[in-house]
């Protein structure tokens, strides 16, 4: 028997459609879940990104960015600053 056979059984004993017996099992699994998101947003999670001021200075620079604020330069660009 197939998952959605058995699942559909499982609601009909329960007085339910299928979907609401899978929304509800949902609800429940994402009810019980402890989901935490770090500040940190290094996925090698290094340490550097714990530090408050560092943070803010990422932080800034994420506003910057989205006010216009800022130039993106290429390669060749920034050898020709730096006259190498």
């Amino acid at each position: 028997m197939e998952t959605l056979q058995k699942l559909s059984v499982v609601a009909a004993e329960q007085g339910k459609s299928l979907k609401s017996y899978i929304e509800n099992l949902l609800i429940k699994k994402a009810e019980s879940l402890n989901v935490q998101i770090a500040d940190n947003p290094s996925p090698s999670n290094d340490p550097w990104f714990d530090e408050p001021e560092n943070m803010a200075a990422v932080r800034r620079g994420i506003e910057d960015i989205e006010n216009g604020r800022s130039k993106t330069y290429t390669v060749e660009e920034i050898k020709k600053l730096l006259e190498i």
